[in-house]
């Protein structure tokens, strides 16, 4: 079969594995796209900000060449982004937002691919400092990580394993995911993003975590539940699908313990410790174009000083008012 330059820089056994596994075929690649670009018409509410072929290969690589369900993840790729405007506005590793995530470990992100090829991607739950980081720029710090590492194919093709550290993860810490945002998260993810997750794996997980798995399983789809994996504090389980050699020490491995600052180094560059503002983004992004320009005009909050009474603050929404010593944390209710 002739090397299409779309496949450009591939070994030979991951165009092998598209081939098998992902139905791809270097003969019909710019038909199957085409099709796919076609259906766009279909959706005139939509902005579809890009539809290069290299794009639109990777919706079709993360739903096996199946043109319709390709296009309908293309369609809410962009439409998550247009109904959640705030969240992409500044999307890049500059956002203080996102940087504090990045430096904070959200997402870790090993350098070695298992023995799958797949990308492994940590999160240390405990590490989730509330006071620093909101689980918004978490989420969207995770998202920007995969747009970067989406850009690999080999990673298209291959995919993603999530490891989930619970361990030390307070029951006040799980209390601020809420169903709300714990939706928004698998929308963005599992819906609306070109990866294939081949795994998502929870380690140490308390009862209370347990407890909100169950209540979100409704929103997980059947191929998603499968591909979620409980372990407890049983590593045995999990090294039978990930071997240990592919592991920092956290998790049983044989590689050395996880230095939070390796992926926000990567993605910010050399100067990445220093507090000012950056000049330098690997990624550049895609600007939605915003409808007001006075969503420009609020500067993001500084984190609350602990001390500071709330009244003072004046400003805070409800579900903040557990942060300050001196007030009963209230319930969250969503």
């Amino acid at each position: 079969a002739e090397m299409t330059h779309l496949q450009a820089g591939l070994s030979p056994e991951t165009i092998e594995k598209a081939r098998l596994e992902l139905n791809e075929n270097p003969d019909i690649l710019h038909q199957d796209i085409q099709q796919v670009r076609d259906m766009i018409i279909t959706r005139p509410d939509i902005g579809f900000l890009r539809t290069d072929d290299a794009f639109i290969l990777r919706f079709l690589r993360a739903r096996k060449f199946h043109q319709t369900e390709a296009f309908r993840l293309l369609a809410q790729y962009f439409q998550y982004r247009q109904l959640n405007l705030d969240m992409f506005k500044n999307f890049k590793a500059d956002d203080p937002g996102i940087k504090r995530a990045l430096t904070d470990g959200f997402p870790g992100v090993l350098e070695n691919r298992d023995h799958c090829g797949r990308k492994i991607l940590l999160l240390f739950a405990a590490n989730w400092d509330q006071s620093r980081n909101s689980f918004i720029d978490i989420l969207r710090a995770i998202l920007l990580s995969l747009e970067v590492l989406i850009e690999d194919q080999e990673l298209q093709i291959n995919g993603f394993i999530l490891i989930i550290d619970w361990s030390n993860f307070s029951f006040k810490q799980a209390s601020k995911l809420t169903p709300s945002i714990l939706k928004l998260a698998i929308e963005g993810l599992q819906d609306s993003f070109p990866a294939r997750f081949g795994g998502v794996h929870f380690v140490n997980q308390p009862w209370y975590i347990h407890a909100l798995y169950t209540l979100i399983k409704p929103f997980l789809k059947d191929k998603t539940r499968k591909r979620i994996f409980l372990h407890g504090n049983n590593l045995n389980s999990l090294h039978q699908l990930i071997h240990p050699e592919c592991l920092p020490s956290e998790f049983g491995g044989t590689l050395p313990p996880y230095d939070m600052g390796t992926w926000a180094r990567t993605l910010l560059g050399p100067d990445y410790s220093d507090e000012n503002e950056y000049t330098h983004t690997s990624y550049n992004a895609m600007h939605v174009k915003h409808t007001s320009s006075n969503l420009e005009r609020e500067a993001s909050p500084k984190p609350m000083k602990r001390s500071q009474s709330v009244v003072e603050a004046g400003t805070l929404k409800h579900e903040d008012l557990g942060e300050s010593e001196n007030t009963q944390p209230l319930l969250a209710l969503d």
